[in-house]
C-alpha cells in the first residue's frame, strides 16, 4: 500500500470549494474520486484538471443523502483504488429564502439542506471508516461556514446546518481518533458562483464592501480554502476537532 498514491474523496467536487481541493490534492500526488449530483460536465472538468496534474479519478455522481447511493459510491473507491486516505465532506446546498421570512421557508426545503449539509457529512463518513482505517495517515476535512460559528446573515437552514458541521466534526474526531484525524474548515465571504447566484445584481457591490471591512483586504477564493483543507491534511498531524476559519480576519474585526 505505501508504494501507491494515495487516494481522496471530495463530495461536491464540480465546482468552487470542491474542484479547488480535488485540482490541490492531484498536485499533491492523490489519486482522486470525484463525486457530483448534478453538473456533470462541470464535474468532468474538474477531472480533466486533476488528470493533467497526473491524477487518476473517478468520477462517481451520487445524492450524498441517500444513504444507499453514498454505501455504492465508497464500493466503487474500494473497487478501483483498493484504499482511501483522505475524505472531503464538501457537497452543500441552500435556499433563497431571506432568514426573515420564517413563513416563505417550506420543512422540505429545511430538510433537504440539512441532509445534504450535515447528514451527509455523517453518512459519507461513516461508510468511508472501514478505509480509512487502513491509511497510515487518514483524515476527514468537513466544509463548515463562518456563519455555522457566529449569525450572519444566510437563510435559517443553510446557518443551522452549519453550526451542526461544527459539532458534528468535534464529535467525530473523538469518536475516530486516534487513527483518524477531523477537522473542518469555515470559510468567509466566498468569491464566486455561489455568491453571485446567492446575492445576484448586489454582489460586486456586497462583496467590494466585505473585502473593505476584511484585514488582508479582498474576500476567500475557493484556492484560500483548498490551501487550508491541504495544510490539515499533509502537515496538521496533531490537530484534530478543530474549525479552521479562512476568511482574512474578517470575523475578528466585524
Amino acid at each position: 500500500m505505501g508504494e501507491s498514491r494515495r487516494v481522496a474523496l471530495v463530495t461536491g467536487a464540480a465546482t468552487g470549494i470542491g474542484r479547488a481541493v480535488a485540482v490541490a490534492l492531484a498536485k499533491a500526488g492523490f489519486d482522486v474520486a470525484i463525486n457530483y449530483s448534478r453538473s456533470e460536465d462541470a464535474a468532468k472538468e474538474t477531472a480533466a484538471q486533476a488528470e493533467a496534474l497526473g491524477a487518476t479519478t473517478l468520477l462517481y455522481r451520487a445524492d450524498v443523502s441517500d444513504e444507499a447511493g453514498v454505501r455504492a459510491m465508497l464500493a466503487a473507491i474500494k473497487d478501483k483504488f483498493g484504499r482511501l486516505d483522505v475524505l472531503v465532506n464538501n457537497a452543500g446546498t441552500t435556499v433563497a429564502v431571506p432568514p426573515k421570512d420564517l413563513e416563505g421557508l417550506s420543512l422540505d426545503d429545511w430538510d433537504r439542506v440539512f441532509n445534504v449539509n450535515c447528514r451527509s457529512v455523517f453518512q459519507v463518513t461513516r461508510a468511508a471508516v472501514p478505509l480509512l482505517k487502513e491509511a497510515e495517515k487518514p483524515s476527514v476535512i468537513n466544509t463548515a461556514s463562518i456563519v455555522g460559528l457566529r449569525p450572519g446573515p444566510q437563510p435559517l437552514p443553510y446557518a443551522a446546518s452549519k453550526a451542526a458541521v461544527v459539532s458534528l466534526t468535534k464529535l467525530l474526531a473523538g469518536a475516530l481518533g486516534p487513527k483518524i484525524r477531523v477537522n473542518a474548515v469555515a470559510p468567509g465571504w466566498m468569491e464566486g458562483d455561489w455568491m453571485i447566484r446567492m446575492l445576484g445584481d448586489n454582489y460586486d457591490k456586497l462583496m467590494e464592501r466585505r473585502a473593505k471591512q476584511t484585514p488582508l483586504g479582498r474576500c476567500c477564493t475557493a484556492e484560500d480554502v483548498a490551501e487550508s483543507m491541504l495544510a490539515l491534511i499533509e502537515n496538521n498531524h496533531f490537530v484534530t476537532g478543530q474549525i479552521v476559519v479562512v476568511d482574512g480576519g474578517f470575523t475578528s474585526v466585524t
